[in-house]
């Protein structure tokens, strides 16, 4: 009984580990060999491997982007940076590899919407507060990989569970027979009004809404923690998920938002947006590429049924 509690404890610290931010002290960046010392470190911490010509370079740019780093984080701002696996890759290479200009305007999902180009929740008059779809069953664990389009799941038939198929991180070869026996389908998708926030909380109020951003800027590149307000243009570059909303205690107004860069990134793995600002597009554009699966009939009985469990309020 207690080596087998022992075990468990070890399991747990081992878990706690993998997910743990990378720290380091001021100290650290007094000298060119303390500074090398923490860049193996962190190299060490990320399981990062890099060539004898190629460490040089990328420790010129860790350098850089530990004192940036640093030294935003003593400034008075409602979110925080930290070194991530992202810490030895400059501003372009991150944007070229991570945000790399895969969604063009006009618009993120094409082919089949709902056939009558509306906007079912646009007579929606009252939605809850706050909402977070992942406390609702209805969000996947975060994984680092690219995006898919709805347009996909329709033309196949549908799409199957993530039980039967899991995820893996690595290339190869479509298993066609999982791949084609879907547990769900769906008739089609629909577009949420462009450059409406009002017309987005609607729909996030609703379901997870695909979003797209400007994800390029450093800010993002090394989000920790906290509402990001950081500066983002509205160069759509990054298709990710809005899965809730809600308010800080100090009353700022925020989106919960899925990445796709693994759950070491940001606040294991999602981001808490702005909403509400003043731009029409949203912060960093959220506002003017969002669009979410329609089903005219479910293929779960059990699904729908809490959608009035909570209070609401006006708008």
């Amino acid at each position: 009984m207690k080596s087998s509690l022992v075990l468990v404890i070890l399991s747990l610290a081992l878990v706690v580990g993998l997910v743990k931010s990378f720290d380091f002290h001021e100290k650290e960046l007094e000298t060119e060999e303390s500074l090398w010392d923490m860049y193996e470190r962190w190299r060490s911490h990320h399981t990062v491997s890099r060539s004898i010509d190629d460490k040089h370079k990328r420790f010129n740019v860790f350098k850089a982007n530990a004192h940036y780093v640093h030294s935003f984080n003593k400034k008075d701002r409602p979110y925080k940076l930290k070194l991530n696996k992202f810490a030895d890759m400059t501003s372009h290479e991150f944007r070229r590899l991570y945000a790399g200009s895969r969604v063009k305007h006009h618009r993120m999902m094409q082919g089949s919407s709902r056939g009558n180009g509306t906007f079912m929740y646009a007579s929606v008059q009252s939605i809850p507060h706050s909402i977070d779809w992942r406390k609702r069953g209805a969000v996947t664990a975060v994984k680092d990989q690219g995006q898919c389009a709805f347009e996909f799941i329709k033309k196949k038939g549908g799409i199957t569970t993530e039980e039967n198929y899991p995820y893996m991180a690595e290339d190869g070869q479509c298993d066609a027979h999982k791949e084609n026996s879907p547990a769900v389908a769906i008739d089609g998708h629909e577009n949420v009004p462009e450059n409406d926030e009002d017309a987005l909380l609607k729909a996030v109020a609703h379901q997870p809404v695909s979003v797209a951003i400007d994800a390029g800027g450093s800010d993002f590149q090394f989000y920790s923690e906290g509402v990001f307000t950081g500066d983002c243009g509205t160069e759509l570059d990054h298709g990710v998920a809005a899965v809730g909303y809600g308010t800080t205690l100090d009353g700022t107004k925020y989106w919960i938002v899925k990445n796709s860069w693994g759950p070491e990134w940001g606040e294991k793995g999602y981001i808490r947006m702005q909403r509400g600002v003043d731009a029409k597009e949203g912060l960093c554009g959220i506002a003017m590429e969002a669009s979410y699966p329609i089903k005219k009939s479910s293929d779960n009985p059990e699904a729908g049924r809490d959608t009035k469990s909570y209070d609401k309020d006006e708008l």
